[in-house]
């Protein structure tokens, strides 16, 4: 007997199927908190090294910008998708550093958070962490829906951006967000073209299930049927599609329709046009096309499929565009930089930076390096791992992974390792973005800082505890130790009376009580 099936969308075009509203019903119902308990994973494209990279060819941008004499209009650079806004915040450190460095006017800039979901937007508007970027001027928050979206109204500023308004080219961050925007499906057999259409059913009831409940069970199933005219109205669309008769063979074949429509939005809003900079899994060689079967979807809360870069390159060349992928086969992320723009070639500040910090080792290979080194940490020793930490850009997400082996490490140490561990600590520390998880990095730091000795820096790292998760019975004898070391008589006194007044029954204090405040 075969188990029920139940329907929960028929027949359709597969851009237009249920499953690309249920992943905009998932984001808008779980808000942060898809990111915050570690539903969706983020750290593979929003950790410091991709931030870093997204920093470098922002500020190589900026540099073609100023060399072109378009030093006095803002430039926005506008992030689609922001979701937890820890990728914007390792941007705005590395690029704040850089420009601070550099001896060029460059024009100013203006970092715009765009989402969907308003829990999102209202946590970027709210964080801490975020109030001096938006008090300089250089972070904003819009509500934005990239395929709808005819203007940009500006939360913070209270301006709103109009189409065909900036006189500066708009630099567009997509990362993570092309394999999320529904897109059509294709497939291809000895040059004729299929298109596919699919339905969903679950083995669940649906009756009374959530969106996430919903997506875990769902079932596809595909039908393809010949095409038998155009797709499009777009021209352009269909040249691209025709293209792939000659390109490829036996493939499923996703097609980034909508992806096309939300390009063709946001170069509405500048009159010179703009520059998107695009991570996510995918692929822009064409053999990587080539024999591709049923497409997997890939659930993590939400769900996502991989990108067609070719395509999205393609239809950048058809606008005059320079489309800047890898020269080399990349194994876990594409990071492309397409410049529809007038004159594209002659901005040679981003295409030397691109070359060097994509091409040369970028974060596909970061990736790799990471995977490997995972899997030999047992084998390291404290100097490689502290290599390792600055080569991911003191990612805080590395640090929090490794952290039992540092410690384990920080054991036995010279005094040059205990000045480079402090010091790659304070870094990891700077480029910390909380979303308010139950990991608490700053007493963690705190405790390693006072086990290497650094009793007034580990005293600071306390305090950030306090600040975020409230007081506790360790982080009171902690600081009075850390007094105590410092020889700070009168605040270990007052610290111990204060903890135990607000934890009378923590029985550690009485270890305290035994110091003798005399010795020398």
């Amino acid at each position: 007997m075969e188990d029920k099936k139940y329907l929960i969308d028929p027949i359709k075009p597969f851009s237009e199927s249920l499953i690309w509203q249920l992943n905009r019903d998932y984001y808008q119902q779980t808000g942060i908190d898809a990111w915050r308990k570690g539903v969706v994973p983020h750290n593979l494209t929003s950790n410091a090294m991709v931030g870093k990279t997204y920093a470098e060819l922002i500020f190589a941008f900026l540099k073609d910008l100023a060399i072109k004499g378009q030093q006095n209009e803002t430039v926005y650079i506008l992030e689609l998708g922001a979701g937890h806004g820890r990728f914007a915040f390792h941007i705005l450190k590395h690029l704040e550093r850089l420009v601070s460095h550099v001896g060029l006017h460059l024009p100013k800039y203006c970092f715009v958070l765009s989402d969907i979901v308003e829990e999102n937007l209202n946590f970027f508007l709210n964080h801490p962490q975020f109030k001096t970027y938006f008090e300089k001027g250089i972070l904003d928050v819009a509500y934005f829906d990239a395929v709808e979206g005819k203007e940009l109204e500006l939360r913070y500023s209270k301006k709103t951006i109009l189409p065909q308004e900036l006189s500066q080219p708009l630099l567009v961050l997509g990362n993570y967000f092309f394999d999320s925007l529904p897109m059509d499906l294709f497939y291809f057999k000895d040059k004729e073209i299929f298109t596919c259409s699919i339905s969903l059913e679950s083995s669940e009831n649906p009756k009374g299930k959530d969106t996430t409940a919903l997506l875990e069970n769902l079932e596809i199933a595909y039908y393809n049927l010949p095409l038998e005219k155009p797709c499009y109205k777009n021209p352009i669309l269909n040249e691209i599609l025709e293209g792939y008769r000659e390109l490829v063979f036996n493939t499923y074949l996703f097609f980034p329709t909508k992806g096309f429509e939300c390009i063709d939005n946001l170069r509405q809003l500048s009159q010179k046009g703009i520059c998107l900079i695009s991570m996510d899994k995918g692929f822009h060689e064409v053999h990587d096309l080539e024999n591709s079967k049923f497409p997997e979807m890939v659930t993590h809360g939400s769900f996502s499929f991989w990108v067609n870069y070719h395509a999205l390159g393609a239809y950048c060349k058809k606008h005059n565009g320079k489309a800047m992928f890898p020269k080399y086969s990349t194994f876990h992320l594409d990071l492309g930089c397409l410049l529809f723009l007038p004159d594209p070639e002659t901005y040679y500040e981003t295409k030397i930076a691109y070359e060097h910090f994509v091409n040369d080792f970028g974060p596909d290979d970061n990736n790799s390096m990471k995977l490997f080194a995972y899997r030999n940490i047992a084998k390291m020793n404290l100097t490689e791992v502290i290599a390792w930490l600055r080569l991911s850009g003191y990612d805080s997400t590395l640090f929090k992974n490794i952290l039992p082996i540092i410690k384990q490490l920080a054991r036995k140490i010279s005094v040059n390792q205990r000045t480079r561990l402090a010091q790659t600590m304070h870094r990891v520390w700077d480029g910390y973005f909380t979303l308010d998880e139950e990991f608490d990095m700053a007493f963690e730091m705190g405790g390693m800082l006072y086990s290497l000795g650094y009793y007034k820096d580990a005293l600071k790292y306390f305090a950030f505890s306090v600040t975020q998760f409230g007081e506790k019975p360790d982080i009171f004898y902690n600081q009075a130790l850390c007094h105590y070391h410092l020889r700070e008589d009168a605040l270990f006194l007052k610290t111990l009376k204060e903890a135990k007044a607000v934890f009378p029954n923590y029985e550690n204090y009485k270890q305290l009580d035994k110091l003798d405040l005399s010795a020398p």
